[in-house]
């Protein structure tokens, strides 16, 4: 989970670091603060899964790409660059803003040559007790994220295909994996809103309607991830999370429910546990938790990151049961044994950007909290 990125002093100090006018050494002194500070309050109300709050990024989604050998930053890119049937795509070009101000594409064979999400790890790692630090949470880009944006641009020519793009991607994810587990990280959660997508209908109205297949490019996609996740050791948990935009002011992207994706990805990708946005209507209904097998696990995101406004317990319990009595009736189970697949937290971070959501420290407490004693509710153990 990401929470408000970073003290107002860590923001302010980050504008001057981009502005030249303090160093590397003394932003990450900052940062460094605010993460221990940070990891402290989420152990203060009763959090396990602690994360560093992704201080040291801007976006959620950096860290991998940007540090991958044969990935450019391209300033200014032209539109047609662009799949513009992409549902944030098509949100910023409908806004006033002209044109994005940069984009990360591969210009020439991709090679992971250093350490990415290690360095985050070890110092998140450093400030948990040596007991909980198995359940340190480190949340990694998605692999797919360039490809959907920019389809066949995403390479140009330095690929002959998608499946040999992809193929270097996978083994640059399959070496950071095991660089991560070697460093004891046992607790990893890809963030990935472009899956969320393949349930947005103008999204697929657009793929039809430039000849292409959405269901091969999905099926394409979750084969990437088994690839990327191939060979990772047995004891480290994998999580993927799907949102469909958490940006301040509640802005979202697209809309629809799981049913569009559901048995693809719970069946075929090969995760433990699904973190699903489900805390407004534009997620849908629990039925897709039908398809979910019987060995892995939910956590609901049912309480808003986008707004202060405080759930409330008796109903937050309430939509639990009813997700485990879908997900009893998909896999043959009882409702206490489906129960005991399911987790609550939080819809997405607390701020998937440095700008962050209309939240305060306060009222991220006291949705933090709120998880916690709703958790312990329903489940002796939580």
């Amino acid at each position: 989970m990401s929470h408000p990125a970073g003290p107002t002093e860590l923001l302010a100090l980050r504008d001057q670091f981009d502005a030249g006018k303090v160093t590397k050494e003394e932003l990450k002194t900052a940062e460094d603060k605010a993460i221990k500070d940070i990891v402290e309050f989420q152990r203060s109300v009763g959090i396990r899964s602690c994360t560093d709050g992704e201080f040291r990024r801007h976006m959620f989604f950096d860290g991998f790409f940007d540090n991958l050998d044969g990935m450019v930053t391209i300033q200014n890119p032209p539109k047609e660059f662009f799949n513009l049937w992409v549902p944030d795509i098509k949100a910023f070009f409908d806004s006033p803003a002209a044109k994005p101000a940069e984009t990360t594409l591969c210009r020439s064979k991709l090679v992971r040559t250093k350490p990415m999400y290690r360095p985050e790890f070890e110092f998140l790692k450093s400030c948990m007790p040596a007991d909980e630090v198995k359940n340190a949470k480190m949340t990694l880009c998605a692999p797919e994220w360039f490809h959907l944006r920019h389809g066949a641009y995403a390479y140009g020519d330095v690929y002959p295909s998608d499946a040999a793009y992809f193929a270097d991607i996978a083994k640059a994810y399959r070496e950071e994996l095991a660089d991560l587990y070697a460093a004891g990280c046992r607790n990893v959660q890809f963030d990935d809103p472009i899956l969320a997508y393949f349930c947005s209908q103008p999204m697929l109205e657009g793929m039809k309607a430039e000849g292409l297949d959405s269901d091969a490019i999905l099926d394409s996609y979750i084969k990437l991830y088994n690839d990327c996740l191939e060979g990772h050791g047995k004891d480290m948990t994998i999580s993927l999370h799907l949102c469909r935009g958490n940006f301040k002011g509640g802005m979202h992207f697209s809309e629809g429910g799981y049913q569009a994706i559901s048995s693809k990805l719970f069946k075929d990708l090969n995760a433990d546990t699904f973190f699903l946005e489900y805390d407004t209507d534009r997620a849908g209904g629990f039925e897709p938790l039908a398809d979910l097998p019987a060995h892995k696990t939910v956590v609901l995101g049912l309480v808003t990151s986008k707004f202060p406004e405080l759930e409330k317990k008796e109903d937050l319990v309430k939509r639990v049961n009813e997700a485990a009595s879908f997900m009893a009736q998909g896999s043959g189970q009882t409702v206490e044994q489906a129960l005991n697949r399911i987790m609550i937290s939080p819809q997405c971070g607390f701020a998937s950007h440095a700008e962050g959501n209309d939240v305060t420290h306060a009222d991220m407490q006291a949705k933090l909290a709120l998880v916690v004693e709703t958790a312990k509710s329903i489940w002796s153990d939580a």
